[in-house]
């Protein structure tokens, strides 16, 4: 048995905890998913027990694959400062945060984007509901956040709009006139969810939150079961298990803006807004992984 942590399968498990899974993490590393599988799987071996457990449609880490965690993290600190001593300089990584709805479809083209940009950086993402990206960006943690909503500061620059659609369940029954909406939101505050409610308010239909989550699977899950009717953000890209409706009041679309932390070159920023806006104005459809780790909760 191979009982050797080597640097290269730690650094893809430490990526897939830092990008939410290991599609997104074969992405920030240039690698392929199977590359990243396959790192895990050796790090599996070289331990003795499973690191990675499935949990419905996604996964999560086991209690010995956080403990792998928090060891690689200090595994890789230590070998990066042992080549900064002999003067080889690692290259630089730039945080990237954004919410759930427009992680699985932007975040790779914008990896690949910043190999032109700034081909000595690495990406880290970071993935969780606005308010807190917010915060992580004011004090410093994120170096670019892509957030929905108005861009009324100087460190915001609009993108684009994301264009919002509903979906059911494919033999979901719309209620009966004059009885309420059921429909699935996410946890407040959340800007799709005001969007939600404020088009049909405007429309006159009377709603009844059938469900919330804190998650975009667990919003997924109860359209899919049949618990009502959610507005998403997807890209053109209709989620396994679900179908669009177009038979609901169609809501106007979110702006969306990069922000960008001082400091940051130019050149990364203006590339990756050019990016987002080509993206935002003919969108490209991925594949969304079937595995990613739920790290930070909310969308």
């Amino acid at each position: 048995m191979n009982r050797t942590l080597d640097i290269a399968p730690l650094r893809s498990f430490v990526a897939v905890a830092d990008a939410g899974g290991f599609q997104r993490a074969a992405d920030a590393l240039h690698l392929s998913q199977g590359a990243v599988s396959q790192h895990v799987r050796r790090l599996e071996s070289a331990i003795g027990r499973p690191l990675v457990e499935r949990r419905g449609r996604g996964s999560r880490f086991t209690a010995d694959g956080e403990k792998l965690l928090n060891l690689a993290r200090g595994i890789l600190a230590l070998h990066d400062e042992g080549l900064r001593s002999f003067g080889e300089e690692p290259h630089g990584t730039l945080v990237i945060g954004s919410t759930e709805h427009a992680a699985a479809q932007l975040l790779p083209h914008l990896a690949t984007a910043l190999d032109g940009a700034a081909p000595r950086y690495g990406v880290k993402f970071r993935i969780d509901r606005g308010t807190k990206l917010r915060e992580s960006f004011a004090a410093g943690r994120i170096d670019l956040a892509l957030l929905i909503g108005p861009a009324d500061d100087p460190h915001a620059t609009p993108v684009g709009d994301l264009a919002l659609t509903w979906y059911s369940a494919p033999g979901w029954r719309p209620p009966r006139r004059g009885e309420p909406l059921p429909v699935v939101a996410f946890d407040h505050p959340c800007a799709l969810r005001d969007r939600a409610l404020t088009t049909l308010a405007h429309h006159a239909v009377p709603v009844a939150i059938a469900a919330e989550a804190n998650q975009l699977a667990g919003v997924q899950a109860a359209v899919s079961a049949g618990a009502g009717v959610a507005l998403l953000a997807t890209l053109g890209q209709t989620p396994d298990g679900l179908v669009p409706r177009d038979d609901l009041p169609r809501p106007k679309p979110l702006p969306l803006a990069l922000w960008t932390r001082r400091g940051v070159k130019p050149a990364v920023s203006e590339r990756l807004a050019q990016t987002l806006r080509r993206l935002l104005t003919t969108p490209v459809l991925t594949e969304v992984p079937p595995h990613d780790l739920v790290l930070a909760k909310g969308a």
